[in-house]
């Protein structure tokens, strides 16, 4: 499986990003989707994930209101709508897929994932 991540860039804070993820290679509908991000020093960062059939998601703490998953199973693509940017939200961004074996909230952890795609930085100037 391949996953290629888009749409990162630099957006003042309080503006708003719009990131892409395709997937190619895999039987998208059964993997779980989720997004992290990454700062120099850091460990990869839970954002948020979807389930398979899209109807269920979850969401870390500090995007909760601002953020919002989305998947579309037939062009094989997930999104993640950020809004109200805020500094501390620049990082680069990953989508990753895992087989969805278990409830979607098992999957925080992104040494759970199967696939990564290759990342999109995304900077929020103050």
């Amino acid at each position: 499986g391949q996953l290629v991540e888009s749409g990162g860039g630099l957006v003042q804070a309080g503006g708003s990003l719009r990131l892409s993820c395709a997937a190619s290679g895999l039987t998208f509908s059964s993997y779980v989707m989720g997004w992290f991000r990454q700062v120099p020093g850091n460990e990869r960062e839970f954002v948020t994930i979807i389930s398979g059939d899209g109807t269920t998601t979850y969401y870390g703490d500090s995007v909760k209101a601002r953020f919002t998953i989305s998947r579309d199973n037939a062009k094989n693509t997930v999104y993640l709508q950020m809004n109200n940017l805020k500094p501390e939200d620049t990082a680069v961004y990953y989508c990753g897929a895992v087989l969805e074996l278990y409830n979607t909230d098992y999957y925080r952890r992104a040494n759970q994932y199967d696939y990564w795609g290759q990342g999109t930085q995304v900077t929020v100037s103050s």
